[in-house]
């Protein structure tokens, strides 16, 4: 059984930056320029790995690095320049609803010819583009809801009950065997997938750590709660369907009964999630603060540009043939913890 206590070891650098973040973090070098942390491509991954380890820092960290360094004074101000960085490309590149009534409706009605990830893992997916997949979005599922929480304290009222409840639900409304991040560890094992939390961390691409820090960037700032609720809605209600879609891909090709069951759960519980999360979250949020409507719609359609480019990426390698992944997966499983 793997132990993912102690955290990931750091991953290999992938640039200039985030070689000298990693190199700080060891205690064998300075960090980067703020200036040459604030120039690094938006979405490449030098910066995106990156902001990512400065952000894993408040989560699990990592195995041989000092916890104190959560707070190092240097660390948060190169945090700072890459997340102002990524931020104003995605203020700039994001295409914005007007209202967040045509935000919401974007992600509410459901293409009649989809041409996403799920609707091709359905259809024509591979066994192995399933491991691929459940891989990259590893990062995210063995921390499930863990992002969404920082939003908590930031909320009161209707908002902030709704949201707890919901995230109760994802946390396993009590026990530990029914912990969504726990659930997709068996997906994973079921894959044949290690299920050791951050193991995947290299293999991953720029486009999906930029789809994990997004729900970092917007929960640790308290001016972007209505962001991080925006990004909160538009999973939930394309989860459902999204899901539906995934477990039919593991039913195809043969994939365990855990790994079915992982998506098999998210049908159901996100379609209730939805309407909590539309009419309570979002509808208490905005009774209390109808200023954040312009912020909700914006973490919806940041979410969905991130998503579209993370699934671009997957379905332009899978077409031609290649893997998605840095670097190839081990055939083995582990245990899960």
């Amino acid at each position: 059984m793997a132990d993912d206590r102690r955290g990931p070891e750091l991953p290999p650098a992938r640039g200039p930056v985030s070689a000298a973040v990693t190199a700080y973090l060891r205690g064998t070098g300075p960090l980067p320029r703020a200036e040459e942390a604030g120039g690094a491509a938006a979405y490449g991954d030098d910066l995106q790995l990156a902001l990512y380890i400065c952000y894993e820092l408040h989560y699990r960290g990592f195995a041989e690095v000092d916890a104190r360094y959560e707070w190092d004074p240097g660390l948060l101000a190169v945090r700072s320049a890459l997340e102002h960085r990524f931020l104003t490309a995605l203020r700039a590149d994001t295409p914005v609803h007007d209202s967040l009534d045509d935000a919401l409706a974007q992600v509410l009605v459901e293409p009649v010819e989809g041409t996403g990830v799920s609707h091709y893992l359905r259809d024509e997916g591979t066994l192995w583009q399933l491991r691929e997949y459940a891989a990259q979005r590893s990062l995210y599922h063995l921390k499930e809801a863990d992002p969404h929480a920082w939003v908590l304290p930031r909320l009161w009222g209707r908002a902030k009950a709704a949201m707890a409840a919901v995230e109760y639900d994802e946390w396993g409304g009590g026990r530990a065997e029914r912990v969504h991040a726990r659930l997709f560890a068996g997906l994973m094992a079921d894959l044949g997938l290690d299920t050791t939390y951050g193991r995947h961390l290299d293999a991953a691409t720029a486009e999906a750590l930029a789809t994990v820090n997004l729900m970092s960037l917007f929960g640790l700032h308290r001016e972007l709660r209505g962001a991080l609720v925006g990004h909160f809605a538009a999973v939930e209600i394309t989860s459902s369907p999204g899901s539906r879609r995934l477990a039919e891909a593991m039913r195809r090709t043969g994939a365990g009964p855990a790994a079915r069951f992982f998506y098999d759960e998210h049908v159901e519980a996100d379609a209730v999630h939805e309407q909590v999360v539309r009419h309570d979250v979002i509808g208490g949020l905005l009774a209390e603060e109808p200023e954040l409507a312009s912020d909700v719609a914006f973490g919806i359609d940041a979410t969905g540009y991130l998503e579209d480019r993370f699934g671009g990426r997957l379905l332009a390698d899978w077409r031609a043939g290649r893997s998605s992944l840095r670097t190839p997966l081990a055939a083995e499983t582990t245990g899960i913890s």
